[in-house]
């Protein structure tokens, strides 16, 4: 993280304006206005894009991944115009952790993986593409959609330590760890063989 430049309110103002940016439950909102019914009762029931493919409309999913990618990149831009990086690491930090727990459903949200690519994106646009392209190929070789996000979340902090970008890497190390939290459940089925691959309903 950046050494502390902000007022403690300044810190409270930009957590919360990415806290309630991140919250906005983009899966959710799509399926009602594409009348595909409540996420919640299709399959795993997560209000994320990979959940939102298993209704079979690959348009809502796009425009799933790309609401989710984009209100983590808007997390990011808006505070870097106004704010110390200080303030905007953690507005990012704070949009990941609004859709994962968004007040508006109970804090139980999605897994945040478009909203951490879409943060890296805005943040450090080179460490975004390779977190992009780590996924991307993982899941082409794999199928497996959490597995990508794991070995993307996981090797990224160390990417960013080789290549001079260590200044985001203490946040990358804690959105993985936030990451690897939300796909607890996908680890054990990983392990057990019984995880759901990219496409099957």
């Amino acid at each position: 993280m950046p050494v502390i430049e902000s007022s403690l309110v300044i810190l409270i103002l930009w957590g919360a304006v990415g806290y309630l940016l991140g919250s906005i439950p983009g899966g959710v909102i799509m399926a009602r206005l594409m009348g595909l019914g409540n996420l919640r009762d299709i399959g795993s029931g997560n209000i994320g894009a990979t959940n939102v493919l298993r209704t079979g409309n690959k348009k809502a999913a796009a425009l799933t991944l790309v609401f989710d990618a984009g209100k983590g990149a808007v997390a990011v831009l808006v505070a870097r115009q106004f704010a110390p990086e200080d303030a905007v690491q953690l507005a990012a930090l704070m949009a990941f952790v609004g859709h994962c727990f968004p007040v508006w459903l109970r804090f139980n949200g999605g897994k945040g993986v478009a909203t951490y690519l879409g943060i890296l994106l805005a943040l450090v646009w080179p460490m975004g593409l390779a977190a992009c392209a780590i996924w991307l190929v993982t899941a082409v070789i794999t199928r497996f959609s959490s597995l990508a996000a794991l070995v993307a979340a996981g090797v990224l902090p160390v990417v960013m330590i080789a290549t001079g970008f260590a200044d985001s890497a203490v946040l990358a190390v804690l959105l993985a760890l936030l990451i690897y939290a939300r796909h607890w459940g996908n680890i054990k089925r990983l392990r057990a063989g019984t995880e759901g691959k990219i496409g099957a309903k």
